[in-house]
């Protein structure tokens, strides 16, 4: 009875082990998708509770919009983005930004050079046994240091917000 209770300890012990965040696995092919999250606005109730009539292919109130809720953020109005198009104010920037070019096809190319990218990382620390963290390290030389970016743009003098001792 002793060497059954102890078996089953070790399997136990040792099936807790098998699970790995794929968050952090470099070899995960497919991570969540971050535009995908959309939170709902709150409910709120309507000045008069009569139906309306419906609109095919309206919206509702709780219907997230992220354009118009970026645009209020950066302190703009939502009211002035042209449904497909480009506002007025805005076509100079455009034209600055893509004066060498758009490549329309770029994420599809990112999503490919990252895949690549990960499998060198993955065969570079192939010998990482005990399956520790592989996102940090795979991803380290591009890594920005906070402070390091706060004390260049002083020292250019660039005004920049307080920020907590280290």
């Amino acid at each position: 009875m002793r060497h059954i209770i102890l078996v089953a300890t070790m399997v136990s012990a040792l099936s807790a082990c098998s699970g790995r965040d794929g968050l952090m696995v470099v070899e995960s092919g497919d991570g969540p998708d971050e535009f995908s999250v959309l939170p709902a606005r709150p409910l709120q109730a309507p000045p008069s509770l009569t139906l309306p009539e419906p609109t095919p292919g309206g919206t509702n109130l709780t219907d997230p919009d992220p354009l118009a809720d970026a645009i209020r953020a950066l302190r703009g109005n939502p009211g002035a983005a042209v449904a497909g198009g480009l506002p007025a104010q805005d076509a100079a920037l455009v034209g600055h930004v893509s004066r060498n070019g758009v490549d329309p096809e770029i994420r599809a190319t990112l999503a490919e050079e990252d895949a690549a990218f990960r499998d060198r990382a993955r065969l570079a620390r192939s010998f990482d046994i005990l399956g520790g963290d592989q996102y940090y390290p795979a991803y380290r030389r591009w890594a920005l240091d906070a402070y390091a970016e706060l004390e260049r743009f002083r020292a250019m003098g660039v005004k920049v917000p307080s920020a907590p001792p280290r």
